[in-house]
């Protein structure tokens, strides 16, 4: 049966997306987790007995590398929550089907993209 005619994944194909995404949910909680670490330990200050202008710059660097952080930790709690919404996805039955089109997304695009809602078309012609 073509990709075309089918309106859902079978069981087993379901099955198959279930574990990709659960093997990068738990990549993408311990990044998330060494993010958090990381921003907990940028606020132990280290050294207090720096030149002041020295102690400016390396502030100043602090705050950007912090900022950063914070950034790319969002951006994984985003990711993550996107997983975990795919996953509800599986279990009420309306996982790979594109909510622009309807149709089924293509097999290869969820296994780079398992959260994704869209097909490459209907991505495609958003931009």
């Amino acid at each position: 049966m073509s990709q075309e005619t089918k309106t859902a994944y079978s069981l087993e194909e379901l099955k198959e997306f279930e574990e990709i995404i659960l093997n990068k949910l738990a990549i993408a909680k311990e990044e998330l987790t060494n993010l958090k670490e990381s921003l907990s330990k940028k606020n132990d200050s280290g050294t207090d007995f720096t030149a002041s202008t020295s102690k400016l710059l390396e502030d100043g660097a602090d705050t950007l590398e912090r900022e950063s952080l914070n950034q790319l930790a969002a951006r994984q709690q985003k990711f993550i929550i996107n997983l975990e919404n795919a996953l509800i996805r599986i279990k009420n039955g309306t996982y790979g089907v594109c909510i622009d089109t309807g149709k089924l997304i293509a097999k290869e695009r969820l296994k780079a993209v398992p959260h994704t809602m869209h097909s490459i078309e209907a991505k495609l012609a958003k931009k």
